[in-house]
Formats: structure tokens, C-alpha cells, sequence
């Protein structure tokens, strides 16, 4: 399969360095403390967060910091595959761990000792890229719920097919069989939370590639703080309405 044209194009119409078309929402779940959506193409995940509150078991309690947990989960009707990726499942258990350790880097745990944080994702459409996705709409929710973070962190994928790095990449090139690489930033404090390849690869191949990817967490953070913008005007004039 040809997943760059002579014309430059991907088998969607981008451009190799072009993202999917990107929307948030936040406060998706009145219920939840904190609740955002976040979509990329075809690709969409729900977020809720929880906290930061006591922590249920005073064992998994830390003196010095707040303790991050995160429940990955894909729905039976997210794909067409027809295969439902449960809280057990070996494949979202490691998804989880690996958002886990990512948010734990970005949130300031250690303004929050003896508490806890639950964050449930849950993919509801997959079509390519639900890793940086998640981690995305994470952030989103714990924004939403007030958590305090260092930054807003930001994750994008990169894939590297016909010869050509690509952005954002979709199911169908993730399913190329090309190298992947997978970055999340601190994108103000220019600092790395994430950094993997799902495939080994070259160096003259990794290094545009996470290049790539870098450039991506940029323009996914701009969305989201246009995002976290919106929600903070909206909160202030339903205050000030009620207020009157």
C-alpha cells in the first residue's frame, strides 16, 4: 500500500506534517470532579478525574506526595474490530502505567500530600493514536477539576512510512508496520515526560520522527489551551451572572 502519493499526500488528503483535526470539551460529566473529551480525527476519548481526596487505603497513602492512578479502558463499539479492551486487559493495563507515570510528572503531587487521584479514560472511538489521546484528554479533565500542573502537557504520535515521517498518524498507517514513536511534553518548561518506540529502528529514522512528534505536542497544546480558555470564560460569566 502507498501511504504517500507523488503528490505528497496521505491516504486521508494531509500533508506528512499535518495533524488530524483536533476538539475538546471540558465538564462533559457533571458527576465527576473534573471531565473532558478530547477528539483527533476519528479518534476519541473520555476522560473524568477525581480529586484529589484522602486516599481510601491509608497504605497506598505518601507522606510526601499525592498518588496518581488511572483506569484505561476501550469500548466494545470504538472499532470496528469488534474486540473490547477492558481495565484488565494486559495491553490497557500498560497504557495505564505508562499515563500514570506521565501525569505524575506534570501534576504537582507534592502540594497534595496523603491524597489520591483517579483518572478513568475510556476510549469511545479508535482510529489510531488512543495513547496521546488519553494522555491528552487526562490533562484536560484534571485541569477541569483543579488540580494544580506544572504545565499543560501535550502528547502526539509520529510514524515514519514510504520513506517519509508522518504526523498524528491513523490506524490504518499505524497498521503500515512502520516505526512509531510516541512523545508528551512540558511544552513551556520545553521538558520531556514521554519518550517510546513501539519499534526499533534506525537513528537517522528515530530522530526526525520524534522531531516530528515534538513539533505535534505543540499544536496539540494550543488547541488545548484554547480549550481550557474557553471553560475559564464561561466559568467566570456564569459567576458574574449569578452574582447580579
Amino acid at each position: 500500500m502507498e501511504f504517500v502519493n507523488l503528490e505528497g499526500l496521505r491516504l486521508d488528503g494531509r500533508r506528512p506534517k499535518e495533524t488530524r483535526r483536533m476538539r475538546c470539551a471540558m465538564t462533559v460529566l457533571p458527576a465527576a470532579d473534573g471531565s473532558a473529551t478530547f477528539e483527533a480525527g476519528n479518534t476519541k476519548v473520555l476522560a473524568a478525574a477525581y480529586g484529589p481526596r484522602e486516599a481510601p487505603l491509608r497504605s497506598e497513602a505518601l507522606h510526601d506526595r499525592c498518588v496518581v492512578k488511572v483506569e484505561f479502558s476501550q469500548a466494545a463499539f470504538s472499532s470496528d474490530q469488534r474486540r473490547r479492551r477492558s481495565k484488565g486487559d494486559r495491553r490497557s493495563l500498560e497504557l495505564g502505567r505508562v499515563i500514570t507515570r506521565a501525569l505524575e510528572t506534570a501534576v504537582m503531587t507534592e502540594l497534595m500530600p496523603r491524597s489520591q487521584i483517579d483518572v478513568n479514560l475510556v476510549v469511545l472511538q479508535s482510529d489510531g493514536g488512543i495513547r496521546a489521546a488519553a494522555m491528552n484528554a487526562a490533562v484536560l479533565a484534571l485541569a477541569d477539576a483543579g488540580v494544580p500542573l506544572r504545565d499543560t502537557m501535550s502528547a502526539c504520535s509520529a510514524g515514519y512510512l514510504d520513506g517519509t515521517p508522518l504526523l498524528d498518524i491513523n490506524h490504518l498507517e499505524e497498521s503500515g508496520g512502520g516505526p512509531e514513536v510516541h512523545v508528551a511534553t512540558l511544552v513551556n518548561l520545553n521538558r520531556v515526560v514521554l519518550a517510546q518506540s513501539d519499534n526499533k529502528c534506525a537513528v537517522d529514522v528515530f530522530e526526525p520522527t520524534h522531531a516530528l512528534a515534538m513539533e505535534g505536542c505543540k499544536v496539540v497544546a494550543r488547541v488545548m489551551r484554547e480549550a481550557m480558555l474557553r471553560r475559564t470564560k464561561e466559568l467566570a460569566a456564569t459567576r458574574a451572572a449569578e452574582r447580579l
